[in-house]
Order: C-alpha cells, then structure tokens, then sequence
C-alpha cells in the first residue's frame, strides 16, 4: 500500500517535516558517493531552519510526558500487551532524557561551527557551493567516504533526540485511528468531522501501481479529498472512476 499523511495544525507538520529531512539524512549518510554526502548536509541544514523555533523542545517534552502518563494508566489492562508498553516507556524515558540533557538552544552547537554556517549561508545561493566559491568545502568533499561519514554523524549526534522524539510520537499517532475501507465516487470524497476529541492527521492508503495520488483539503469540521492523475505530458486533473482506499484519522 501508499500511504499518505496529511497534518491538521502547525504541530504534527512540523514533526512530518522533521521526520522527513531526518529519513534523508540517514540515507545519504549510508551511502559512500560525495553527492550523496552533499545532500545529507544540505538536509542537515534544512533540518537546523526548521527546529529554528524556541518552542520545538518543549512540544516535544510535553508531548513525551502527556503519552508516558497516558500509557503507565494502562498497566493491569487485560488488552494491553504489557511488554510492549514496557518497551515504549523506556524509549520515552530514554529520549526525554537526552532531550532534557541538552540545555542549550537545539543544534546551538552546529551553529557555533562557523564553517558549517559558511556551507549554509552559500547553499542557499543557485550552484553557491562550487569549488572556487568554497574550495574548503570542495576538498572536504574529496576527503574520503568514511572520513565524510565520521563528520556528518558527529553533526548529526546532536540532533538525533529530535529525531527519536519525533518517531515516538508519529509511531504513536499512526497508531491511534481505525481505518476504514472507503469509496471515492468518480474521484472525490467528502465526510464532515466531529467529536470532542478532533484528529490532528489523517492517512490514506492506496494499491500501490496506481496512476493517481490524494488531494486533500481538511479543517477539524470536515475533509475533502479529490484523487488527481498524474501524466508528464498533460495537466494533473481529478479521474472520473471510483477510487477505493483506506482512511485513518489519527489523534494523540
């Protein structure tokens, strides 16, 4: 299946966003070639424009605290696998931690390294980064994969609790929802929402091979998806047939 989430508020996408980059960074990482490696510091400093809120830390802790209180009530439930909810306490317990360990600003180190910040501020120029604008970064590249991959995860160790943090709650809220097998007549759905407790995602899945994706447009009182086809040689339009898929709405 194709899955595609879809954030209600400023919060959840942010840690989409978040999640995202971080995939990236890990990836690029992994590989040996130096465009690879360009790409995951490129990530790396998308990564420090979007954590650029004071708030991020605290939503983060708040958010780690309110599920750990949630989840301790759930011990004695007969429901409940309780080593599975062991498992997850601990790696609240262990991610609030080195979250909380950090006292300075998040990434405050990566932006103490002046050399770094000279990459950031070119690489927001078109082809900025050539070697006769910053023969420094140029000969880092030719350094070596292994001497490349030491430095971008001695960066990126700083970083990673955002990252371990973002994943519990994601896991958490994807978690959350029933999914219901749905049908969008001649391409578009429409369901008003309601409740005392309003989604903060919704995910839809699809067969995957299928030449169309989601259009989604969503408040807390109602969603709308169209299913749009995709061709390289003419305009994305709504298709005409009914679309089977799976809908979840998610809230932590």
């Amino acid at each position: 299946m194709s899955d595609y989430d879809y954030p209600f508020n400023e919060r959840i996408r942010t840690f989409l966003r978040l999640e995202d980059l971080f995939v990236k960074v890990l990836f690029n990482i992994s590989s040996n070639h130096e465009f690879n490696h360009h790409n995951a510091l490129s990530a790396i400093f998308q990564i420090l424009d979007v954590i650029d809120r004071a708030e991020l830390k605290a939503d983060l802790l708040q958010e780690l605290d309110r599920q750990r209180n949630m989840m301790t009530g759930l011990f004695g439930n007969p429901n409940i696998a309780e080593n599975l909810l062991e498992e997850i306490l601990q790696d609240i317990q262990k991610t609030s931690i080195e979250l909380r360990s950090n006292t300075n600003k998040l990434g405050q180190s990566l932006r103490d390294n002046e050399w770094l910040m000279s990459i950031k501020q070119r690489s927001v120029i078109p082809g900025g980064l050539c070697e006769f604008d910053i023969p420094s970064y140029h000969h880092w590249l030719g350094l070596g994969d292994e001497r490349r991959k030491e430095d971008l995860n001695h960066w990126l160790i700083s970083l990673l609790p955002i990252y371990d943090a973002i994943k519990i709650i994601l896991h958490i809220l994807r978690g959350s929802g029933k999914t219901t097998p749905l049908l969008a007549t001649n391409g578009s759905y429409q369901q008003m929402l309601g409740g005392a407790k309003p989604a903060q995602m919704l995910r839809i899945e699809l067969e995957k091979g299928v030449n169309y994706y989601p259009e989604v447009s969503a408040n807390k009182y109602a969603i709308s998806i169209r299913f749009i086809s995709l061709s390289p040689s003419e305009k994305p339009r709504q298709i005409e047939a009914d679309v089977s898929f799976n809908l979840t709405l998610c809230n932590l």
